[in-house]
């Protein structure tokens, strides 16, 4: 029978319908395409590692800068609590502490509190029970400063050279360094050291005559100490006066000049007495 009119089933299949009824096609994965995008990939990494390792030394710097900055706050903490304890000191048992500032308002020239270290040859740390004198003394040293007479004492820390230290120094210009609380025990006066503050001046020359400045300053730090402790200038002496010792020269050599310092401090005092209002 021929089915010539009939459409014959041919070799090709056709493609599956889908649930709408059309052809499906069926797409082939490219292995080349896949192979290419995880070595971009890989390529990236790199970068990224970099990256991170970037940003971890950033981290790592501003940590220690932070550190850094904290540890040197402390130290200006520190240092400006150690300033004002010194500051506070000064006025030993005597009422109101107050500032350089406020104890020039009173009488004193101006100090500039630069304590010592601790150490067990300059500022030993041992108390004061009671202050009953104020102590002149000369550094034998002609032409020196200050600030030069405190570092000394501040280095004997380390060459443990000798003994010694004062609770002020008094330069060329009239400036005065405290370098040791009032409260503290220093090593100027020997046997008196338990009971007296002590002062060292500094002098031009060989004579170991104080000039205009150095004198002013130390009439009326002298002047300002006895009144916050009670003093009268017959509690002011020399170290020559405790020991026999030839400090300060010019005032041993010269007594009249011992006098007439004393009549100034006397003087001195009523008017710091007066400036407040005692």
């Amino acid at each position: 029978m021929n089915n010539k009119g009939k459409k014959g089933k041919t070799g090709k299949k056709s493609p599956r319908p889908s649930h709408s009824g059309r052809p499906v096609s069926v797409k082939k994965t490219s292995s080349g395409s896949s192979r290419r995008k995880k070595k971009s990939l890989r390529k990236k990494n790199p970068i990224k590692i970099l990256q991170r390792i970037v940003l971890i030394c950033i981290i790592v710097i501003v940590a220690f800068a932070a550190c850094a900055l904290g540890y040197a706050f402390f130290e200006m903490r520190m240092e400006q609590s150690e300033t004002q304890s010194g500051q506070e000191e000064i006025s030993g048992n005597a009422s109101g502490n107050g500032g350089p500032e406020q104890w020039q308002a009173e009488g004193a020239p101006f100090i500039d509190v630069e304590l010592l270290t601790p150490n067990s040859y300059s500022r030993p740390q041992i108390s004061m029970e009671q202050v009953n004198y104020i102590a002149i003394h000369y550094t034998a040293n002609p032409g020196s400063t200050a600030v030069s007479n405190r570092n000394y004492f501040e280095n004997l820390a380390i060459t443990q050279d000798n003994k010694v230290s004062s609770h002020f120094v008094i330069g060329l210009e009239g400036e005065v360094v405290q370098c040791i609380p009032t409260s503290e025990m220093s090593y100027a006066t020997n046997s008196r050291n338990v009971d007296t503050i002590s002062i060292e001046c500094c002098h031009p020359d060989e004579t170991g005559q104080f000039n205009t400045a150095t004198y002013d300053s130390a009439v009326k730090l002298t002047a300002w100490l006895c009144t916050r402790f009670g003093l009268t200038s017959d509690q002011v002496i020399r170290h020559y006066d405790v020991t026999g010792k030839d400090c300060p020269k010019y005032y041993v050599e010269n007594p009249d000049a011992w006098i007439q310092m004393k009549s100034d401090i006397a003087a001195q005092i009523q008017t710091d007495y007066a400036l407040q209002g005692k």
